[in-house]
């Protein structure tokens, strides 16, 4: 039986697909290869491992993915040790505010402690993040985050930024109290997505409030979310990150009795000697900047 084979067939099944598994295996290599190889590996055992459509490990697939599963989720773990307990490879997931104008920082100061290490970043939205984390396909993730880890996660709380409403300067609005005493709000709203705490929050304030106003466009960053409002197309719910400079056409109104927003980390397991380094670079740089 071809170990490498075997190996494709891993990551086929544990990421749930051909696709998602060239996305993580950690070499280059292309779908129809994975395909190919996969393919070869059911002709030599005589069977179908999984159904492509939607994607399902048939019985055989899951008895040969239990075999070999322990094998394969572990190499990195032994090579780490072989090595001394010297990471080689730290996975970042963050969203595109933070990778952009605080990761580089952070990173200067990991690359000092770690000079060998290999950085993987990745980009999305907290909830992306978060299923990246429960995935093993990310190490740690910086992002906005609950007050409460999600279960089989732990979080660290870095900082709280308050929440504004972002508008274009044409609507001339003073304040966004003037909004709420509205009989109805005809600006369309943007926010991140509904599952998200941002949003969650901000909606569930205004029903505190007595006001109905709910979104007509979900954007997937905050760069997005300015985007559209310097664009007219709404009014906008953000975060004010000191520093930070809005687009010329967009101005952040405070939503005083809103709760802030924490942005924090979040990681499983046992903090290695790497995540400990990182945690406490990405604290300071938080009490640097905020």
């Amino acid at each position: 039986m071809n170990v490498h084979h075997l190996e494709l067939f891993y990551f086929v099944a544990r990421h749930g697909g051909i696709m998602p598994a060239v996305r993580n295996i950690p070499y280059g290599i292309q779908q129809p290869a994975v395909s190919a190889q996969v393919a070869q590996l059911e002709e030599f055992l005589g069977v179908t491992l999984f159904q492509r459509r939607p994607f399902g490990l048939t019985a055989e697939g899951q008895k040969l993915y239990r075999f070999i599963e322990p094998f394969f989720a572990n190499l990195d773990k032994v090579a780490n040790e072989l090595q001394g307990g010297q990471a080689r490879h730290f996975r970042i997931g963050a969203s595109t505010i933070i990778l952009r104008e605080h990761m580089p920082q952070l990173l200067n100061g990991v690359r000092q402690r770690f000079p060998a290490l290999k950085i993987s970043l990745r980009e999305g939205y907290p909830a992306q993040l978060e299923e990246l984390l429960v995935k093993d396909e990310v190490d740690i993730v910086i992002t906005m985050i609950e007050r409460k880890a999600p279960a089989g996660l732990q979080s660290k709380i870095l900082v709280e930024l308050p929440m504004v409403l972002l508008v274009e300067k044409s609507l001339n609005l003073k304040s966004a109290e003037e909004l709420w005493k509205r009989d109805r709000i005809a600006e369309p709203l943007i926010c991140l997505p509904a599952q998200e705490a941002l949003t969650k929050n901000f909606l569930a304030r205004l029903g505190e409030l007595g006001t109905e106003w709910f979104p007509t466009m979900e954007a997937s960053s905050a760069d997005l979310i300015e985007t559209y409002v310097a664009s007219g197309l709404g009014i906008g719910v953000s975060v004010s990150v000191p520093g930070r400079r809005l687009p010329e056409n967009v101005r952040a109104l405070p939503l005083k009795g809103f709760p802030p927003v924490v942005v924090g980390a979040v990681w499983r397991g046992k903090k290695s000697p790497l995540l400990e380094a990182f945690l406490d670079m990405a604290n300071r740089r938080a009490g640097e900047i905020f």
